[in-house]
């Protein structure tokens, strides 16, 4: 089973975590390009100062061409981070975190790539052609849009696949493996409730980094002090809490934990200033119908196709004005950004479940309760040899 693969290999969950600050330290060195040139444009543009530049002036700084093509650059730095990660830290092979089968099926990724881009394109023109062309500025300059291309085609999906390797792939499988863990529902608990009450605070007032750092270190200790009093009344060892690991012992919890994560991310996007925070449930449900999709099909690889055509044909198909990812398209959308509730319905309360009923009939996938619901077991040490 694709989850209980890292069971196989070196699965401590502080391993996930280091392997964690790997990747973002990766792409934070990936960073260093664009920051480089925020620099040197500020001090073109009469010195500024960096500390200056807001989000939307970040976006305008550049060309949006020369602004993509630096912003990738740390996904790219990022995936050298989960490579070493991976191999050195875990002893797992890329393969191993991206799919059950003996190599990647790639097959899978061309058909869920073409099946998306075809359709969500098809959308899209539907939308210019007849729906509501009133939406749209025909937007296609052939030079600036041909390096779109080159840019797009190249780092694209090495963001998108950064995404799910880490997501859909790296994250599950350690979330799968550490829900065996004595005080795994403690902290998933724990973690439910003060995570989203220190984000819904930061988000909502004025809090600044010191007082941020306390506010953190204050919820640090609250834990620590109820785990240990939880220790002392042998809470651990009681049948509430072995009824607690059997609920959360499931596969349904990693494709959970991933997929509000992966949401969770989307929350300094420009968009979600302009559209409300409503658009965390088509950030989220993106999310887990990935996770379904990747559990379902025992590896990431429609995942794979699928995320990469939808962020590959959006760039080079439309833009806004107020998106992350502001590109020279054939399109332009300059409707006012507004958020209806028929806009969320229909993706992922809709769409994407006929989505998943048109991949599983292709695909054959069966034992669906037991495949989300079922219980994660560690197999028999007999049937591998764990690296040591």
């Amino acid at each position: 089973m694709f989850i209980t693969q890292a069971f196989k290999v070196k699965h401590d969950f502080w391993r996930y975590i280091i392997g964690s600050l790997m990747v973002l330290i990766a792409s934070i060195i990936g960073q260093f390009p664009l920051l480089i040139a925020m620099v040197w444009k500020s001090l073109q543009d009469g010195g500024i100062g960096v500390e200056n530049i807001t989000e939307e002036s970040m976006y305008t700084m550049f060309d949006s061409n020369v602004f993509l093509f630096l912003m990738l650059l740390s996904f790219a730095a990022g995936f050298v981070g989960l490579f070493l990660a991976v191999k050195y830290l875990h002893k797992q092979t890329m393969t191993s975190i991206a799919t059950s089968r003996p190599k990647l099926d790639w097959k899978r990724i061309w058909f869920a790539f073409i099946f998306w881009g075809t359709l969500s394109s098809g959308l899209v023109l539907l939308d210019y052609f007849y729906l509501a062309p009133e939406n749209y500025m025909y937007n296609f300059e052939l030079k600036r849009f041909a390096i779109l291309v080159v840019i797009a085609v190249a780092l694209i999906p090495i963001q998108t696949s950064l995404e799910e390797y880490i997501f859909r792939g790296y994250l599950m499988q350690g979330f799968g493996t550490v829900t065996k863990h004595q005080h795994f529902p403690f902290a998933f608990i724990v973690s439910t409730v003060l995570i989203p009450l220190i984000v819904i605070l930061n988000v909502n007032y004025t809090i600044d980094a010191l007082l941020n750092l306390a506010l953190i270190f204050g919820a640090f200790i609250f834990v620590l002090l109820v785990f240990q009093v939880l220790k002392k009344i042998n809470f651990f060892e009681s049948k509430t809490n072995d009824s607690l690991r059997n609920v959360c012992q499931r596969n349904w919890t990693p494709i959970l934990i991933t997929s509000v994560i992966f949401g969770g991310l989307h929350l300094a996007n420009p968009e979600v200033g302009k559209l409300g925070y409503f658009i965390m449930i088509y950030y989220i449900g993106t999310g887990l119908f990935w996770g379904i999709m990747t559990v379902m099909d025992e590896g990431m690889e429609l995942a794979l196709g699928f995320h990469a055509a939808n962020n590959l044909f959006t760039a080079l198909l439309v833009t806004t004005d107020w998106t992350a990812m502001q590109t020279h398209s054939i399109l332009k959308d300059i409707a006012e950004p507004e958020l209806g509730m028929i806009d969320l319905v229909v993706p992922v309360f809709i769409m994407y479940p006929v989505l998943l009923f048109i991949f599983s009939k292709k695909y054959k996938w069966t034992n669906w309760k037991d495949k989300l619901f079922g219980k994660i077991e560690e197999p028999p040490k007999e049937d591998y040899k764990i690296i040591e």
